[in-house]
């Protein structure tokens, strides 16, 4: 009965007490609740909102359903990034490592693919034997030993959480900014953290496309971490077009194993070095972000960021080889250019198109379950804004038959519009939420960033 009138005052528009959204989640954990009744109030939440208390509630009983990682007891900083999701976004792949080979301790929690968007997950499961389902106590002690551990969601923490998160992606909710903050901070305040620094995507494939939506987001949840004494530092990117070169799953490990060897596309690596910069300087690792980015500069050039790299493959039960040979991760049984249909300049390479492309080809799943091909995507050099030749190759096409390549066709023919001008694209980094407000980017000219990407 409780869920009942839960679900029929959210959607007048009503209140839904602390105390009611505890019992809410734990009736849901014992099957009390059912999914049918949950993804009623998920829509009604989609359509009425929750306000900060809600949201505060909400994320609390989240984060109380399970057990957190305890790492207090380590001398170092313990910091995480989260991004909101976007397509070739592998920054975590690269950013992981790259902390831990300079003191900080990273216990990163993934996920998998959501929407249109990849997972950090799917990802890492392209290296043959690399487990992904760690128990706390095997994170912990991989913490203690190499100082990160990439991970997904166990049955440990939050675990209403990851049942919530499968109904998000099936019932069409998952672009509501108090479940999206709920979902993100009770899994990161479970890790135990010092500090935590989030990737807010905005642009056309993002799930927020607006700036408004993502600045809204982002206070939430430096508000949330605030309330739970973890400090946090938001920066907005563009997802206007992919992120990078590579996109799907293989295809992006093996990009951000080019990036730890220094041999990153710009975007790719100015984004990591934001984000990275950031959690130095919260965790007191660096004084200044230049500073950081110096040393950060120093890890990937010595080789050390590329070794923890492969440290923590082999400790998770992957092949470490293909931090040195890349192609030992799964090949596209057939590989396609794709070619600029006529003169002009690029105008758009719309990441949601590229991204569904992505899963039309096999690479991630329409349903929760669904197996996935690690090998099949694409490589997009182009970016907006540069001026292509009629028949010029603009994207290759990974895919596992012909069925496949002419799929990648169609996605990329929808995603890569050529024009007689283009706009500039968005900044690529354009602000900066704190706790104290927020503020502009130090250094997003558009002009600047139009040179960066060329």
């Amino acid at each position: 009965m409780l869920a009942y009138q839960l679900i029929e005052r959210k959607r007048d528009g009503g209140r839904i007490a602390p105390g009611e959204w505890r019992d809410l989640i734990t009736s849901y954990l014992r099957d009390g609740v059912t999914d049918a009744q949950m993804s009623a109030l998920l829509m009604a939440i989609f359509f009425r909102g929750l306000d900060r208390d809600e949201t505060v509630a909400l994320t609390e009983a989240m984060l109380r359903s399970g057990a957190s990682l305890d790492l207090s007891h380590l001398k170092v900083p313990r910091l995480d990034k989260h991004s909101t999701g976007g397509v070739g976004d592998k920054v975590s792949l690269v950013l992981a490592p790259l902390m831990a080979s300079l003191g900080v301790a990273v216990p990163m929690m993934s996920g998998r693919g959501l929407g249109h968007t990849g997972g950090t997950l799917d990802k890492l499961e392209s290296i043959r034997g690399f487990r992904t389902r760690l128990t706390l106590a095997e994170t912990r002690a991989q913490v203690e030993r190499i100082g990160c551990a990439l991970i997904g969601q166990s049955d440990e923490i939050a675990p209403a959480d990851r049942r919530l998160y499968a109904l998000r992606d099936s019932t069409a909710t998952v672009e509501s900014i108090p479940l999206i903050a709920a979902s993100i901070m009770s899994k990161k305040l479970a890790e135990g953290l010092t500090g935590l620094v989030l990737d807010i995507k905005r642009g056309s494939g993002a799930f927020l496309p607006t700036v408004e939506r993502g600045l809204e987001l982002a206070q939430v949840m430096v508000s949330l971490g605030h309330q739970h004494g973890v400090p946090v530092v938001a920066l907005l990117t563009a997802m206007d077009r992919p992120l990078g070169r590579a996109c799907g799953n293989a295809l992006e490990l093996e990009e951000a194993i080019l990036a730890l060897h220094g041999e990153g596309p710009p975007d790719l690596m100015r984004v990591t070095y934001a984000l990275g910069a950031e959690m130095m300087v919260l965790g007191g690792v660096a004084p200044t972000r230049d500073a950081a980015r110096r040393a950060m500069e120093v890890a990937i050039s010595s080789g050390r960021a590329a070794e923890r790299f492969r440290q923590v493959i082999e400790a998770q039960g992957g092949d470490p080889a293909v931090v040195e040979d890349p192609s030992r991760l799964p090949q596209g049984a057939e590989c396609e250019l794709f070619v600029a249909p006529r003169d002009g300049f690029v105008a758009t390479v719309d990441p949601r198109r590229v991204g569904v492309g992505v899963i039309e080809l096999g690479g991630g799943r329409s349903r929760p379950g669904d197996p996935i091909d690690h090998s099949v995507g694409f490589v997009i050099p182009v970016r907006p804004g540069d001026l292509v030749r009629k028949g010029e190759p603009m994207a290759s096409i990974m895919a596992r038959d012909a069925a496949g390549v002419e799929a990648g066709r169609r996605a990329l023919r929808d995603a890569i519009v050529i024009a007689d001008e283009a706009e500039y694209p968005l900044p690529l980094i354009s602000h900066r939420v704190t706790l104290e407000g927020v503020m502009p980017y130090e250094g997003n000219e558009q002009v600047l960033e139009m040179a960066a990407q060329r």
